[in-house]
């Protein structure tokens, strides 16, 4: 959005008041519990947004639904979007922390909330087709969260040949995201082949490191847990092969993964679930291997066919970057999204919005009121 020449603010947990690449953070506190992030933050990202006048503000929190449906009311002018990441009723029901018999119940609530909230609201952005499926198609536009291509240009030319025999997962680190298979898979593979995992990413929760720990396999591990965008990048420039095996859960199987192309960004070939989707996208490139990932051995047949087939799985490497470069890239993406805010502007001047920081915290972005000529790089937030 600074990019296009909207004058950029980002309500999120942060240390300071700063820019950064153009975007004003305004910060909020980091929250120490579920409860301080949904019933304290939630209002106090409001109180913010609110004071700063945008012209759009965009939401990326379900539990901020009441904070969006707030502003609307309150600034009636204003346009306010929903953004919808996951299909939280689904995504409900393998919450670990949710007792089991309530999250039906939880489920519910949430559809009914999202149903309800968003009739008020003025637009829906969905990560993915089926998220889109259950809004309005008169208010709901689907923006995938493909790569920026460039950011994968210093690794995805990096001779396959020259790098090490490293399998790497990339993401929240769970047990129904594969954690455990993929350990386990590294203990069945022969140990000739030299290889090991790296883990970039958090475990959560955090006691299922301890877990995963004891296993066989994890002598084979390398965790490097939370990394910079920049650390990641250089670590799939490190790497023969990308794991994706999440299980086949409702939320999921309909899933548009980040991780899958950013390994294809790097040029890199994938070893992935073979949901129906995945089979679309992974078969249709040419670009990686499906199994079952419930099944460690098929994880870890298919890791050492990639490890001993070196050509074969450099040219599935290059199909897979081929596949971003025409198809699943962020600059068409991003079109999308700067056409919904066109639509919404009541003014020359830009936007706003309530957003979530990359770590999943409740927060808000804006896209604050005033002219663009004052940019982007005025003080941190206006007292």
């Amino acid at each position: 959005m600074v990019k296009a020449g909207v004058d950029v603010a980002l309500i999120a947990p942060h240390e300071k008041d700063e820019v950064v690449d153009g975007v004003r953070i305004i910060a909020l506190p980091t929250p120490r519990s579920r409860i301080e992030r949904i019933f304290r933050l939630t209002w106090q990202a409001l109180h913010l947004a609110w004071r700063e006048e945008c012209d759009v503000y965009h939401f990326h929190d379900p539990e901020l639904l009441p904070v969006g449906v707030a502003l609307k009311c309150i600034q009636k002018k204003k346009k306010v979007v929903y953004d919808v990441h996951e299909d939280v009723p689904r995504q409900i029901l393998s919450k670990y922390w949710i007792p089991r018999l309530l999250r039906p119940l939880f489920a519910r609530v949430v559809a009914t909330a999202e149903t309800l909230g968003t009739k008020l609201l003025d637009g829906i952005v969905a990560a993915t087709p089926a998220i889109a499926r259950r809004f309005p198609p008169n208010k709901t536009v689907t923006v995938q969260n493909f790569p920026v291509i460039n950011e994968f240009d210093s690794v995805a030319h990096i001779p396959y040949e020259e790098r090490p025999p490293n399998v790497i997962y990339v993401g929240g680190i769970t047990a129904i995201r594969g954690a455990f298979e993929m350990v386990q898979a590294m203990e069945l593979l022969p140990s000739h082949y030299k290889a090991k995992l790296i883990l970039v990413g958090e475990f959560n929760p955090l006691s299922l490191k301890d877990t995963v720990s004891r296993l066989e396999g994890w002598k084979r591990v390398q965790f490097l847990g939370w990394q910079s965008r920049e650390q990641v990048v250089r670590w799939l420039g490190k790497a023969r092969l990308g794991l994706v095996v999440l299980h086949p859960t409702s939320n999921y199987i309909d899933a548009w993964p980040v991780k899958l192309f950013e390994y294809m960004a790097a040029g890199i070939p994938v070893v992935a679930s073979e949901f129906p989707l995945w089979r679309q996208i992974v078969e249709g490139a040419g670009c990686g291997l499906l199994v079952d990932p419930l099944n460690p051995r098929a994880v870890a047949e298919a890791i050492a066919w990639l490890l001993e087939h070196p050509q074969e799985a450099r040219v599935m490497g290059e199909r897979g970057r081929q596949a971003v470069l025409e198809k699943y890239n962020w600059d068409q993406e991003a079109k999308k999204l700067i056409e919904l805010y066109k639509k919404g502007s009541n003014s020359s001047r830009s936007s706003s919005s309530v957003h979530q920081s990359s770590r999943g915290f409740p927060g808000a972005a804006s896209y604050p009121g005033g002219e663009r000529g004052s940019g982007p790089h005025r003080p941190a937030l206006r007292r």
